[in-house]
């Protein structure tokens, strides 16, 4: 039995032949990985297989039929299923041992002991005891945040610097359960697309990778299109905030991307008694509509 890998699942069948000795329709094999191309170059997979001689030279034939007078019989099968779960069940233990070894790298030198709230509670006053606890966990939860915020940083800038852009700025700050994100550079325009096509993309797949590993939402600003963005918004939402502090309800017209998530977010804030929820159209695109709680009627139409 061996365990091969190779760039393709075709060069693993190849290379297990030349190590086996036999062609290629006399392995008998199980995939345990399958090749990935990854995203940017990253996350990059080769395949791995074990194959195994489907029919075995004379001589080991002689010796297994030994073994069997001896030992008990195990079908071929469940010997290369054996050996399967062994060799992952091994790869698995060594990628615990050094996912381990990265948080042991990551930690502190000196960690600082918890304190215990009950017991100290018994040596000082309720009010000084609860205040220090806060203190504490607030303390705790921003350290988190910043070893998060540096990871996150440093994975950005790996990816970034696979790319074709100039980006010389990475930032990442998070807090409250949200990563914001600051990116800068010469190419910093391209990056954004016209009409904003590459910053909605962007956007896109880094919260789904942040929302889906860490349960982050992301503010991602590229050379301050956030914010102009946002002052666009805000100018043109004045007339929509007038018509519904007089009639009670009203909604946006049809906006693309981000700016749609920025209104919603704008139009929440200044009326936090209502209701605000982005609508779809019948072509498929999206509005803000805002009325009252409980209404039968249906803004959308």
């Amino acid at each position: 039995m061996k365990k091969v890998e190779a760039p393709t699942l075709e060069e693993a069948y190849q290379k297990a032949s030349q190590m086996l000795e036999c062609s290629i329709s006399e392995l008998k094999y199980e995939v345990v990985q399958h090749p990935s191309k990854g995203l940017f170059g990253l996350f990059k997979k080769t395949a791995i297989i074990i194959a195994v001689r489907k029919n075995a030279p004379i001589q080991a034939l002689k010796a297994e039929k030994k073994e069997e007078e001896t030992t008990p019989t195990i079908s071929e099968e469940e010997s290369v299923a054996s050996e399967i779960m062994a060799t992952v069940k091994e790869e698995v233990s060594q990628e615990e041992v050094s996912q381990k070894a990265l948080i042991e790298e990551r930690s502190f030198e000196e960690p600082k002991p918890v304190k215990d709230a009950v017991l100290d509670s018994f040596f000082e006053s309720d009010s000084d005891s609860r205040e220090e606890v806060l203190e504490e966990k607030i303390e705790e939860e921003n350290v988190i945040y910043d070893e998060l915020a540096l990871m996150i940083e440093d994975q950005l800038k790996e990816l970034l610097d696979h790319s074709c852009f100039d980006i010389d700025v990475v930032e990442v700050d998070v807090r409250e359960n949200t990563a914001l994100i600051f990116i800068d550079g010469n190419d910093a325009a391209l990056l954004i697309g016209k009409e904003g096509y590459r910053y909605n993309a962007l956007s896109y797949m880094i919260f789904n990778w942040l929302h889906s590993k860490y349960e982050l939402f992301i503010k991602l600003e590229i050379a301050e299109f956030l914010t102009t963005q946002q002052e666009m918004i805000r100018s043109y939402i004045k007339p929509v905030i007038e018509n519904v502090e007089k009639q009670g309800k009203g909604k946006t017209r049809f906006l693309d991307g981000i700016l749609v998530q920025i209104a919603l977010e704008q139009l929440r804030e200044r009326f936090p008694d209502k209701y605000v929820a982005v609508k779809t159209g019948r072509e498929g695109k999206k509005f803000v509509v805002i009325n009252e709680f409980n209404s039968t009627k249906n803004n959308a139409s």
